[in-house]
């Protein structure tokens, strides 16, 4: 360690962190309150960090617009802090921030990792593959959140050696045998009423808008009364996102005939977010493959799991690690509409085993992903 102490230092400079509260915003908070508990933790982070970060946890907050001044002042101050503090690691909470930790390493002579997310390591920017890409490549350990990621790493010249993959927590809720109806009636959704559920940024990627055009529709005509319930909003401040509106969404339902099927939420508290979970019958996916826009992981479809939610889901990018295809939720083929609304039809008559799919997810628990990114820095005996 560096001064001999039993606890390893530990800089970890982010951008995605409370207050923004996101899913890579809670995966980082997460992040911190596993390695606090193991390491000495300082957290570079925007402004508003500090009170929402975990307890004990010192932090140095940066304002975060514009990003351009963000990227300077952490950088800035990550390496200021490198030099007084003297960390054994700087990590770096995604690739838009990896040349700032490993600058920072290389100021007082630590070591660097990146927990890496898939679009960060394949957004086309131009300047973004001049200046990122290189940095990535000299970290001296790369942590990619699924299967899919540490190939886009490979593809980047990252030696095998330097890359672990450590997939992301999840929390796993006490069930909540009134969180159903409290849902539904808060939203004025039938009891009865099959409940389709959508999380997350509403981008291109995600495509809702293509699922209410080309899928709905057939699930709607067996199933009139069935509710698409959609929680999110459009991306701001992303570091490459093709944004769909929610009113674009809305667009294709009324196109489709199905508008009156479809609840556009927005953002949600945690408290009805896990309401959602449990209201809902089917968790949808319905994950497009885009050139330089890989689907990294699937969060979400682990979050569904933990309620004992199935996912149907296409199977790009790192989905397929989320989801254990005949145990969590059902694989399609992607781009496969047809088979996608069979898939749903199929679990809405026969769904799978709620117990068999919590169980799936308790392999993701936090401290699960907390232990094996301590392994991947070379922390074993910090556990």
């Amino acid at each position: 360690m560096a001064d001999g102490s039993a606890r390893p230092r530990v800089l970890f400079v982010t951008r995605n962190f409370p207050p923004l509260l996101g899913g890579m915003e809670r995966l980082n908070w997460h992040l911190a309150d596993e390695l606090r508990q193991h390491c000495e933790l300082r957290l570079v982070a925007p402004e508003g960090a500090a009170r929402l970060a975990p307890p004990g946890v010192e932090v140095r907050e940066v304002r975060l617009r514009p990003l351009r001044r963000f990227i300077v002042q952490a950088a800035l101050r990550a390496r200021r802090e490198a030099r007084a503090w003297r960390p054994d690691w700087v990590l770096a909470g995604s690739g838009l921030t990896a040349p700032l930790a490993w600058g920072a390493a290389r100021a007082c002579g630590a070591r660097a990792a990146a927990y890496v997310h898939g679009l960060d390591l394949s957004v086309p920017h131009p300047v973004y593959r001049a200046l990122w890409r290189p940095a990535l490549r000299r970290m001296d350990r790369i942590i990619a959140n699924s299967s899919a990621t540490a190939r886009l790493a490979g593809a980047l010249g990252i030696d095998a050696s330097r890359i672990s993959i450590v997939h992301p927590g999840t929390e796993l809720p006490e069930f909540d045998e009134r969180a159903r109806e409290r849902f539904r009636q808060a939203h004025r959704i039938d009891p009865r009423a099959p409940v389709l559920l959508a999380v997350g940024r509403l981008t291109e990627r995600k495509g809702l808008r293509q699922f209410v055009a080309d899928v709905l529709p057939r699930i709607v005509r067996e199933h009139p009364g069935a509710v698409f319930v959609v929680i999110g909003d459009a991306p701001a401040n992303a570091l490459y996102a093709q944004v769909q509106s929610p009113e674009s969404i809305v667009q294709a339902g009324r196109d489709a005939g199905v508008d009156g099927n479809l609840r556009m939420l927005g953002k949600v508290d945690e408290r009805e977010l896990h309401d959602a979970y449990f209201a809902a019958d089917l968790h949808v996916f319905p994950i497009r493959e885009l050139p330089d826009d890989i689907e990294g992981f699937g969060m979400v479809a682990v979050e569904a799991a933990a309620h004992g939610l199935p996912t149907v889901a296409y199977a790009c990018g790192g989905v397929v690690d989320a989801v254990a295809h005949g145990i969590s939720g059902v694989l399609i083929q992607a781009g496969d509409g047809g088979g996608f609304a069979g898939a749903v039809l199929a679990g809405l008559e026969r769904p799978l085993c709620q117990a068999a799919t919590r169980g799936f997810a308790e392999g993701f628990s936090w401290e699960h992903f907390g232990a094996q990114v301590l392994r991947a820095l070379g922390q074993d005996d910090a556990i």
